[in-house]
């Protein structure tokens, strides 16, 4: 009896947090550890499946550069980063939307059918919804989200699942490959979304002492960049998250993706987790 009331006290509890977010729209960025174990992937399916249940409005935007590396590597083709993004050629842009829209996009979009969602996979070049330029080669830099198709699916009752590939500028350009964390941030901002999540393979933003920093402002985060304590790939996430909230979404949180059912923690307890990025 004690289990079953404990039970119910955790559902009440989270009744506040489904209140606010109902009917809202929550844009998460997935990637990282929770892409690739398959108990995360199972329980990143059943917190997606669940706030959809309960009349949240949740955007999957996912990266996959580990499986992208890894194809590249088999083939012997050279992959580069500069400040934690992606250089990609004109050999490897076709690898890359292969891996992210062929084999990537579709395994997310039947793991949330199999649970129950209505899940559909799309990327950027479909209906052109999302355009880029150049950033370096065929990594591209976003200049148009078109918000609205994507809100038609919404209202649809569906979860887009966005794959980070954006139209070039003509119909014979390959495309462009865009950081996920850049585009779940673009994303989120065309919709003004209520929240914008990154999971990442770390507690969120660490001090020098390895030690979470609960909440940063742009002020806070430009002089962590500056020491050194913010570097490498942890740069994209918290320029995109900063981003984000700059442009009109309402908070945007670095979340550990590692930890079983971290959506639903941060969403639907007082507590959360991670860093929440504030304007």
């Amino acid at each position: 009896m004690q289990k079953k009331i404990k039970t119910v006290e955790t559902l009440l509890d989270a009744l506040p947090f489904i209140r606010e977010f109902y009917g809202k729209t929550i844009v998460i960025k997935y990637g990282g550890a929770a892409q690739i174990d398959e108990k995360l992937k199972e329980s990143f399916a059943i917190d997606i499946t669940m706030l959809y249940m309960v009349g949240i409005k949740p955007i999957i935007v996912h990266g996959g550069g580990k499986r992208i590396t890894e194809i590249l590597n088999a083939l012997n083709v050279k992959t580069e980063f500069k400040d934690g993004i992606r250089v990609t050629t004109k050999e490897s842009i076709k690898i890359a939307e292969m891996v992210l829209s062929g084999e990537i996009n579709k395994e997310i979009v039947n793991m949330l059918n199999q649970h129950g969602a209505k899940a559909i996979g799309i990327n950027g070049k479909d209906m052109s919804f999302m355009k880029a330029k150049s950033l370096m080669g065929y990594t591209g830099k976003i200049t148009s989200v078109n918000g609205v198709f994507i809100n038609k699916l919404v209202l649809e009752n569906l979860i887009p699942v966005i794959a980070p590939i954006a139209a070039g500028e003509s119909a014979t350009h390959p495309g462009y490959n865009i950081n996920a964390d850049t585009a779940a941030s673009e994303i989120a901002a065309s919709l003004k979304a209520k929240k914008v999540i990154f999971l990442t393979d770390t507690p969120g933003v660490l001090d020098k002492e390895k030690n979470l920093i609960s909440s940063l402002t742009k002020e806070e985060i430009e002089n962590l960049k500056k020491d050194g304590t913010i570097a490498g790939g942890m740069i994209p996430k918290v320029e995109a998250a900063l981003d984000a909230v700059e442009k009109g979404v309402e908070k945007a949180h670095i979340i550990d993706g590692r930890i079983e059912h971290s959506i639903l923690l941060e969403l639907l307890t007082s507590e959360g987790i991670g860093t929440e990025i504030k304007n």
